[in-house]
Parts: structure tokens; sequence; C-alpha cells
């Protein structure tokens, strides 16, 4: 079957059925050039990543863990949205409801 979305990639067996290596196979290019495509980080995004750093050096002087979220085991959506700094963010979705809050996930036993 082929989709109208389909028409400009490589025919392979990930048309019939679910097969990401297939697709990858079959459709990847190589990128040979160098960096000079990349645009320099934002303002903003140098701000965001400055507080990063210092949450990493505030990390390290509290020996190496600044918080550990041990009363919720780690799913997908156990915890509330955390932000390094909301009005700053294009793209949200911290592990944890604070940055660098550490999640645990207890391996279960069956």
């Amino acid at each position: 079957m082929i989709f109208e979305e389909w028409k400009d990639f490589n025919s392979g067996n990930w048309q019939e059925e679910i097969d990401v290596r297939d697709f990858i196979q079959k459709n990847y290019t190589p990128y040979e050039g160098d960096e000079n495509f990349l645009a320099e980080a934002t303002p903003k995004t140098k701000k965001l990543w400055n507080k990063v750093l210092e949450l990493y050096k505030k990390e390290k002087e509290n020996g190496g863990v600044l918080d550990i979220s041990c009363d919720i085991a780690s799913t997908i959506t156990s915890h509330d949205t955390g932000y390094i700094d909301k009005d700053l963010e294009e793209i949200v979705g911290l592990q944890t409801d604070a940055p660098l809050k550490r999640a645990i996930m207890p391996e279960r036993w069956n």
C-alpha cells in the first residue's frame, strides 16, 4: 500500500508492518558536511543553560545529588511538570517536578 505521504521515501518492509530499522536503512542519507549550517544559541537558550550550569554546581557541592523524589516511584506520568525556567523554555517536560531532581525506579520482582 502506498500513501501519498510516502511518495518521496524508498519502498521497503516498513510499508507493510512496523519496521523502523528497515525504514531507516532504506531512507537514511548521511550528512557529510560540517557544522556551518548551525545557528548560534539564542540569548534565551544561553540564559537557560547558565541556570543549568549553576544547578550542576549546587549538585556537586551537595555531594552529587541535588534532590531525590523518594516518595513516588517514577513512571511516565508520575510527576507534575517541571521547569528550569518556565518563561525561557520552548520545549518543556523534565522527568520530575524540579530541575535535577532524581527519580527512583524500583525494579519489579515477580
